[in-house]
């Protein structure tokens, strides 16, 4: 290419410039949740978008486990954007969680990254930690040692195997293996996944899943090129167990060939020796999975800790559990107020006092100053004085729940019907849903003064519902950041400029470029403005900010300052009685 011009000789050139980028919109409302679980992954931070989704990735909840379960449902009430972290207590072994096993062996998998770098001992494993994995069991059919396909022997045991009805044959010689060799025989399995305690399903001995025509032959593939191996297809297909290596025990007498390679040579190798089973099959029931104990402080910090990154995890909310204590309280408040604060800085947290502040006590609003007084002081903290009594339909009672969960679902559900720069509280968007009760209602004095140290009263009115009755977040010092609307609008448009400023990154810092930029960012503040969320704005990105010194340091800067709405906190009314004969416009205006 010339240096100058886009041809040595004449010629026409064709080029697209794009100049149509815009402030993209971006997400408001998705919220980190941690909590114990009975089943389901470790770690592994899972968007969940209703109630059902959440029993059936994560189980449907214990006595233990009841408090957290409910309060991420609670939060489904409003909202499909929630994103939770299942942790396991972190204590001495006695209280840690174990998977279930065939025979007995403590072993410890939280998720799918950890069981691939495992080198396992068992041939099954329950996929996830938990006494619930003890309800499991596996059934395996296939060709006895010496017997054949279609031999009376066969067709007699599969007829009388437990779920037969499940498969449509009996399995035999995989095409895949047929083709390297005709003295290959028999590398065909059938596996039936049971609820043999209905833990899992409600009903016992419920069938889980079925995995037909499955492989013991290493390396198989189906008749289109997919894995077909027995351990490829149900470590990557099985929601409930995990396969680890062949071996001998008391619970499974597996093929001696089984777990080979097909000989590319021709020579005869039958997957059925060495099978000896009654009836072809063999069955095994999952033993020794536990619960762990209720997770402290520090469980729940290392599971918060999955959320910092910003890059990795997209997060407006984060949801504070609802410790037993006011010290563990204090503990995990202030580190996720860090986390919004200092590490990720787009985001907010949304917390309760401890338990012991507000259920079963003489004085819960002096408990809940006590301890929400030594909260971090940020405008990323939003904290209520709240537990709400829930039906767990699990156990036929109720419970006591931190109310955080329900309070970030009202943020959630601002977002979506108004906008996150509008107010969460009052009787147009701060009503609470599926709560029976309070577990105390402040009265106005009490309201007054936990108001005065930004905690939000939740309070129930006679006729009028459960409703968040303030918007303030927890900055001591007085600005239009102590105000949950000014907050979230802020990291709204931070976050949506922000993203739109990653298309400058290695442009010139000219005029043209500043330009574009100012160009980009008025039409998003221009539709918050139409939708009242601002009053006035500008957009300062020109030779005044970005001078000599500044362009020669490889930067651009620009300044977006903007009038924020302000939401209505108190209303005056001003009922004036006048003499007869005089004109109201003598007194309008002479009142305050």
């Amino acid at each position: 290419m010339a240096l100058t011009t886009p041809s040595v000789s004449p010629a026409i050139v064709v080029k697209e410039i794009d100049l149509t980028g815009v402030a993209p919109n971006v997400e408001t409302s998705l919220s980190g949740f941690v909590g114990q679980f009975n089943w389901g992954p470790v770690n592994v931070p899972t968007r969940i978008q209703d109630e059902g989704q959440l029993a059936a990735v994560f189980g449907t909840p214990s006595t233990t486990t009841a408090v957290d379960y409910f309060s991420a449902a609670q939060y489904l009430r409003y909202s499909g954007n929630l994103i939770v972290n299942r942790q396991v207590s972190q204590g001495v072994s006695a209280d840690s969680a174990y998977n279930a096993t065939l025979s007995n062996q403590q072993v410890l998998i939280e998720n799918e990254e950890q069981w691939e770098n495992t080198v396992s001992t068992e041939m099954f494993t329950a996929r996830y930690p938990g006494a619930l994995g003890n309800s499991l069991g596996v059934s395996i059919f296939s060709i006895e040692s010496g017997d054949s396909v279609g031999s009376a022997t066969s067709i007699a045991n599969f007829a009388a195997w437990q779920w037969q009805d499940k498969f449509d044959g009996i399995p035999s010689t995989s095409d895949w293996a047929t083709n390297f060799s005709n003295s290959v025989k028999n590398d065909e399995v059938h596996v039936a996944v049971i609820d043999r305690g209905g833990f899992i399903s409600g009903t016992k001995n419920t069938v889980l899943e079925i995995f037909p025509y499955v492989s013991v032959a290493a390396g198989a593939k189906t008749i289109d090129g997919g894995d077909n191996h027995i351990k490829s297809v149900l470590n990557n297909s099985s929601d409930y167990v995990l396969f680890g290596k062949y071996f001998d025990s008391d619970n499974m007498i597996v093929g001696t060939k089984w777990g080979s390679a097909v000989p590319t040579d021709g020579t005869a190798i039958d997957f059925a020796s060495g099978v000896s089973w009654s009836n072809d099959s063999a069955n095994a029931t999952f033993v020794g999975g536990s619960d762990h104990s209720i997770l402290d402080a520090g469980d729940y910090a290392l599971g918060f800790d999955n959320f910092e990154d910003k890059d990795e995890i997209d997060i407006q909310i984060l949801i504070a559990p609802g410790m037993a204590t006011s010290s563990e309280q204090i503990t995990v408040v202030n580190d996720l107020a860090g986390i919004a604060s200092v590490t990720r800085k787009d985001c907010v947290v949304v917390a309760s006092p401890d338990r012991a502040a507000v259920v079963g006590t003489n004085s819960p609003t002096a408990d809940t100053i006590l301890t929400t007084n030594q909260f971090t002081a940020s405008n990323y903290l939003i904290v209520d004085n709240n537990y709400l009594r829930v039906y767990n339909k699990y156990a036929d009672q109720y419970i006591y729940v931190p109310a955080a969960s329900s309070t970030a679902g009202l943020l959630a559900a601002t977002d979506a019907n108004y906008g996150p720069w509008y107010s969460p509280a009052g009787e147009r968007r701060g009503e609470y849903f599926g709560v029976t009760a309070l577990a105390h209602s402040p009265n106005k004095a009490e309201r007054d003064a936990l108001y005065k140290v930004g905690v939000n009263p939740i309070v129930q009115f006679s006729g009028r519902g459960i409703l968040l009755f303030g918007d303030k977040t927890k900055q001591a010092r007085p600005s239009a950041f102590d105000r949950i609307n000014v907050r979230r609008l802020f990291l709204a448009v931070e976050k949506s400029i922000a993203l739109a400023a990653r298309n400058f990154m290695f442009e010139f810092n000219d005029e043209f470029t500043r330009s574009e930029f100012v160009a980009i960012t008025e039409p998003l503040l221009r539709e918050i403005q139409a939708r009242r969320g601002i009053e006035e704005f500008y957009v300062q990105c020109d030779a005044r900010n970005n001078t000599d010194e500044v362009r020669a340091r490889n930067e651009l800067v620009a300044s977006v300052f903007i009038k924020p709405a302000y939401a209505i906190n108190f209303i005056t009314l001003n009922f004036v009685a006048t003499r007869a004969g005089l004109d109201f416009e003598e007194v309008i205006g002479t009142l305050s």
